[in-house]
C-alpha cells in the first residue's frame, strides 16, 4: 500500500511537470530517485493516456519519452539547477510547434499564444474530453500470453495506454490498482504450468476491482460532464425510472449522496476513497429501497456490495406505473427561493411517468428548466412569461417525450433486429415517401443503441438529442432547442 501511495504522490508531482517551479523539480526528482525510472515511466503512461484519451499510442509514446527524459536528465546527480526549467520550456515549445508529435488539442493554440510560465500552466491544464465508449476489449487468455511472450514491454505499454485512455475518468488510484493487478495476472499466469486455472482464479479475485473501474469511470464521466447538481439530478431520475412508486422525498437524499461520492472521490488521490464511499452509498440504497421493490431486493441480497451496485446500475427501467395526474408547479413557486427544487420535483414526476425516457433527454430538460426560470423570473411579468411557455410545453414537449419514450421502450423490450424491423415499419407509415427512410432508420437505431442504455455516454447523447430536436423543431423554434 505504501508503494502505491508513493506512486500517486509521484504522479501528483508529475502532473505539474510543465510548471517550472523549483519546488516541483525537487519533488519530482525526490520521487524519481526513490521509485526509479520504470515506475516513473509507468505512471507517466497512465497519466498522459488519461489526460489525452483521444491521442494515438504513438503520440502518447512521444510525450512519455520526453517527460521521462526530462526527469532522468535533470534529476541526475550534479545536474545544472537550471536544467529542469530549461527542459520544460523546450518541451512547451515543442508542444506548440506546427509539426508537434504530441497529442493534438484544440485549446493548444490559445496556450501557445502566451509566454513563459503562463504558457506552461495553460498547456498543463489541457485535457481531452472522455471517449464516448471505452474501446478496450480484453483479448482471450491465449492471445494475451502470445502478445506478452512476444514483446513484454510493448505489451505492457500498449495495455496501459488502451486501458487508461478507455477509462480515463476513473480515479487515478482505481486505475493504478486495476492496471497493476492485470499486468501481474498476465505475467504470473502466462508462465504458469496451468494457465487456464491461473487465469480463472486471478479473474475471480479481480472481479470487484474490475467492476469498480467500470462503475467509477461511468460515475466520474457524468460528474465531469454535468457538475454536482446535475449529477445529483441524473441519479434522481435514474432511481425514479427504476422504482416509480418511490417518492421524491425518499429518492432525493440518495441521489444527493451519489453526487457527493463523485464530488469527494473522482479527483481524490486517496487510495480507497471511491471503493469505500461507493460501498457505503450502496448500503444506503439497499437499506432504503429493498423493502419497497423486489428488483432492488434481488440486487441487494448478494454479499458483495460492489456487485450489488453494478446490478442496480444495470437495472432496466420499470414498467409504467399508475400514478396521479402530473402535478405542475405554479408560476409563483418556480420563481420563489426554492424554485430550482420545485422544477426538479416536476422533472422527477416526468421521469417516473416516462420510465424509458433516455437520460440525455432528461438532462436537456434540466438545462432548459434553468434557462426558462432565468428568463421568466427576471422578466417584467413572470406570470405572463410562464403562461406563454406552458402553452409551448403542451404543444411541443409532450409529443417529443412520448416519441422518445416509445423508441427506448421498444428498444428495451425487443431483440435489436426485431426492434429495427418495427422501427422501419413505423417510419414507413409516419414519414412521407420522399423521406430518406434508411438514413432516418439508422439515425434512430443509433440513438437507441447508444442513448437508451443505463450507461449511455452523456456528451455523445447530448449531441444526439440536440440533433434530433433540430430536425423536429427546425432549430431555434423549438422550446428545447
Amino acid at each position: 500500500m505504501r508503494a502505491a501511495l508513493a506512486l500517486l504522490l509521484l504522479l501528483a508531482a508529475a502532473q505539474a511537470l510543465h510548471r517550472g517551479k523549483a519546488y516541483v523539480r525537487e519533488k519530482v526528482c525526490q520521487e524519481y530517485k526513490i521509485l526509479g525510472k520504470e515506475n516513473f515511466r509507468t505512471l507517466t503512461i497512465i497519466d498522459t493516456s488519461r489526460k489525452y484519451s483521444n491521442g494515438t499510442f504513438q503520440e502518447i509514446g512521444h510525450l512519455v519519452r520526453e517527460i521521462v527524459s526530462l526527469a532522468e536528465t535533470c534529476c541526475a546527480d550534479g545536474a545544472d539547477p537550471s536544467c529542469y526549467d530549461a527542459g520544460s520550456t523546450a518541451l512547451s515549445e515543442k508542444s506548440c510547434a506546427a509539426d508537434s508529435p504530441f497529442p493534438a488539442h484544440p485549446g493548444a493554440a490559445h496556450c501557445c499564444g502566451q509566454q513563459g510560465l503562463e504558457r506552461k500552466l495553460c498547456l498543463a491544464a489541457l485535457r481531452h474530453p472522455p471517449r464516448p465508449l471505452p474501446r478496450f476489449l480484453q483479448p482471450s487468455d491465449s492471445e494475451l500470453c502470445h502478445a506478452f511472450r512476444l514483446e513484454p514491454r510493448e505489451f505492457a505499454d500498449r495495455f496501459l495506454y488502451e486501458y487508461a485512455s478507455s477509462y480515463s475518468q476513473a480515479p487515478l488510484p482505481v486505475l493504478l490498482a486495476s492496471t497493476t493487478t492485470f499486468l501481474s495476472m498476465v505475467s504470473t499466469c502466462c508462465i504458469s504450468s496451468a494457465p487456464a486455472a491461473c487465469f480463472l482464479k486471478e479473474k475471480r479475485e479481480r472481479k470487484t476491482l474490475s467492476l469498480l473501474t467500470l462503475m467509477s469511470n461511468r460515475i466520474c464521466s457524468r460528474f465531469s460532464a454535468y457538475g454536482k447538481d446535475k449529477a445529483s439530478f441524473s441519479s434522481l431520475t435514474s432511481l425514479a425510472q427504476k422504482i416509480p412508486t418511490a417518492s421524491f422525498e425518499e429518492l432525493l437524499p440518495l441521489a444527493e449522496d451519489a453526487a457527493e461520492v463523485a464530488c469527494q472521490c473522482c479527483d481524490s488521490m486517496a487510495e480507497d476513497c471511491m471503493q469505500k464511499k461507493l460501498l457505503e452509498h450502496t448500503a444506503r440504497v439497499c437499506s432504503a429501497l429493498s423493502a419497497r421493490d423486489e428488483r432492488f431486493a434481488a440486487c441487494c441480497q448478494g454479499k458483495n456490495l460492489m456487485e450489488n451496485h453494478f446490478c442496480i446500475l444495470a437495472m432496466p427501467p420499470a414498467p409504467a406505473a399508475r400514478l396521479p395526474e402530473l402535478p405542475e408547479p405554479t408560476n409563483k413557486e418556480l420563481c420563489a427561493k426554492e424554485g430550482a427544487l420545485h422544477a426538479t420535483r416536476f422533472l422527477f414526476e416526468l421521469a417516473r411517468r416516462y420510465p424509458s425516457l433516455p437520460e440525455a433527454v432528461l438532462a436537456k430538460l434540466y438545462d432548459t428548466s434553468g434557462k426558462l426560470r432565468g428568463e421568466c423570473c427576471s422578466s417584467k411579468d413572470p406570470s405572463a412569461c410562464w403562461d406563454s411557455k406552458r402553452q409551448r410545453i403542451a404543444a411541443e414537449l409532450f409529443p417529443f417525450l412520448t416519441k422518445a419514450e416509445q423508441l427506448c421502450g421498444q428498444f428495451h423490450k425487443l431483440p435489436f433486429l426485431e426492434f429495427k424491423k418495427r422501427l422501419r415499419d413505423s417510419l414507413a407509415q409516419s414519414e412521407p415517401s420522399s423521406a430518406p427512410l434508411e438514413q432516418l432508420l439508422e439515425q434512430r437505431a443509433s440513438f437507441a443503441s447508444s442513448c437508451c442504455l443505463p450507461d449511455a455516454p452523456p456528451l455523445l447523447c447530448a449531441s444526439k438529442v440536440t440533433s434530433e430536436l433540430g430536425e423536429l423543431c427546425q432549430g431555434d423554434s423549438c422550446l428545447l432547442g
